[in-house]
């Protein structure tokens, strides 16, 4: 599956076999339904990014602040154990455990990627 991006909203590509068209959905904004479709892949960016586009005016409109696509704030759960030895290991490192799992995550990705 392909990703679109435009203005830090991040969405899908995908197709639809019975509709003969490109489709998607912009990803992680909360409380949102926001998507968009086109015949071939340019009209499928215009659309997408008309959609993104239309969403931010919608939220100015009414005051609100347009929620952004994954925002960067990220809950995980582990075990105690694990978790101890983050610690340990971020101290020993001179760094706080957020740094610590951030960069381990940032290495982790950078070598799927």
């Amino acid at each position: 599956m392909g990703y679109l991006k435009h203005k830090g909203y991040i969405g899908t590509v995908e197709y639809s076999e019975e509709d003969d068209c490109l489709y998607g959905k912009v990803q992680g904004v909360a409380n949102a339904c926001i998507t968009y479709e086109g015949n071939d892949i340019t009209e499928l960016k215009q659309d997408f990014e008309g959609a993104v586009d239309d969403y931010i005016a919608a939220c100015v409109t009414r005051g609100e602040e347009p929620k952004k696509s994954y925002s960067g704030s990220l809950n995980v759960r582990i075990n105690p154990e694990t978790h101890s030895s983050i610690a340990i290991l971020a101290k020993q490192a001179g760094i706080s455990i957020n740094a610590f799992i951030r960069d381990a995550l940032e290495k982790r990705v950078a070598i799927m990627l």
